[in-house]
């Protein structure tokens, strides 16, 4: 009587592998969505903002980008193209006097005191000194009206439609003002400056020049605490608010971006980092055509080996993570002869992103190719189907041509046995 056991624990074994399995699949369903669903863009508090992909010219995220706002020393960003374009580093300017209000950033220069253009930038970028603006206003155009004028003057030649200044420092006045927009177009400007990217990447500064040394730390906290974060300027007022345009780099991507009239210094940084590494982590550069890249081949005339072509050049790019490239060649012949040389042009890639080319490439030989021979044209033409044929037309013909010759021989040959034959 001891047979069930056995049935009844097979059944209650099966009956727990079935609840096990729907727990599994309820738990991977749960799991699902989290794994599967795109993270959210971050939250951007400031009133306006932008966040561009040079490289792309995307532009990611935007908020009233164009709408005209008070700015404060994000001005000096104006103030220092002006200065690069139109002074050398080395050069030793005289500061003139300058008296701020309390409140102001300025880097202690006395009048008098002789300073580099290097040095005075720095104090200018790092440390947002006024004084240094006005020095640098002064003695790059003869008098702070003029320097304006050309400060207002660039902005138009560079196509800053909600840009004008006046005054070289950032101080409130309602002729003094820019936008999201026009603020990242002119930090992309000033970033192909090696020296503005390397000092608007630097922690803190010591300016050598001048009465005595002196060292600053540099007033975009971004820059001091994240690796990533590489410049740009800061800025504020009481009317412009906390203003940042920041910008990050990794692995090959940056992204630039400005926030303005955010409530505090800890939103304007929290905005900026947010939108920084959120698009970050959204491009990447990808090697769409490596150099050297088998694209296709062709065949050799009057032989039976092949060429390869090959891309002449790589195509390196910055998409967005999921983008896809394609490559595509035009003029490429199906056969070839020589003589060539390893990478003569055949041809052309085409690499495209969203249906758009994006570049092209010289489609080149991989190796050199040498001119047919006689016997390479002969083998060829001896090979050849019609040949063939006409080979075998000709041999047909040639043998009818020699039977028929030979009846003909034979009927001359047999009138002459019955003309010479005697008569009965």
């Amino acid at each position: 009587m001891t047979s069930p056991a056995p049935v009844t624990t097979r059944a209650a074994r099966t009956a727990l592998a079935a609840v096990l399995a729907v727990v599994a699949l309820l738990l991977a369903a749960a799991a699902a969505p989290a794994a599967t669903a795109a993270p959210k863009p971050p939250t951007v508090r400031a009133p306006a903002g932008i966040l561009v992909e040079p490289a792309t010219g995307d532009i990611v995220f935007q908020r009233n980008a164009d709408q005209r706002r008070p700015i404060a020393s994000t001005t000096k960003l104006m103030t220092a193209l002006v200065t690069l374009e139109h002074a050398s580093l080395d050069d030793v300017m005289t500061t003139v006097p300058y008296h701020g209000a309390p409140a102001e950033s300025v880097a202690g220069f006395r009048a008098g005191e002789k300073v580099t253009v290097r040095d005075l930038l720095r104090a200018l970028l790092i440390t947002s000194a006024n004084d240094a603006a006005a020095t640098l206003a002064q003695r790059v155009a003869g008098s702070r009206p003029a320097f304006v004028r050309m400060m207002n003057a660039r902005a138009k030649t560079l196509g800053l439609k909600n840009t004008h200044y006046d005054n070289p420092i950032g101080l409130d006045g309602p002729g003094n003002y820019s936008s999201a927009t026009d603020l990242v177009k002119l930090a992309l400007i000033l970033r192909r400056n090696a020296f503005f990217r390397a000092t608007t990447d630097l922690p803190r500064v010591t300016l050598k020049s001048g009465a005595h040394p002196r060292t600053f730390i540099n007033r975009n906290v971004l820059v001091r605490n994240v690796p990533a974060v590489n410049g740009v300027k800061t800025g504020h007022t009481n009317s412009a608010g906390y203003i940042l345009v920041g910008s990050a780099s990794r692995k090959g991507v940056t992204v630039v971006s400005a926030v303005l009239d955010d409530p505090s210094e800890a939103a304007r940084d929290s905005d900026t980092l947010n939108l920084l590494r959120y698009w970050l982590d959204r491009y990447h550069v990808v090697t769409a055509l490596r150099q050297g890249q088998v694209l296709g081949h062709a065949r050799l005339a009057h032989r039976d080996s092949t060429v390869d072509f090959v891309a002449a050049g790589g195509v390196k790019r910055t998409a967005r993570r999921g983008d896809r490239f394609v490559v595509r060649t035009e003029g490429a012949p199906s056969e070839i002869d020589g003589p060539l040389p390893k990478g003569a042009r055949v041809g052309t890639v085409v690499v495209s992103l969203h249906g758009k080319p994006i570049a092209r490439v010289p489609l080149v030989t991989a190796a050199p190719v040498d001119a047919a021979s006689f016997m390479d044209r002969l083998r060829d033409w001896l090979g050849r189907p019609m040949t063939l044929l006409l080979l075998v037309a000709f041999a047909v013909c040639s043998l009818y041509l020699v039977l028929l010759r030979r009846r003909a021989v034979r009927r001359r040959q047999t009138r002459r046995a019955g003309k010479g034959a005697p008569v009965a």
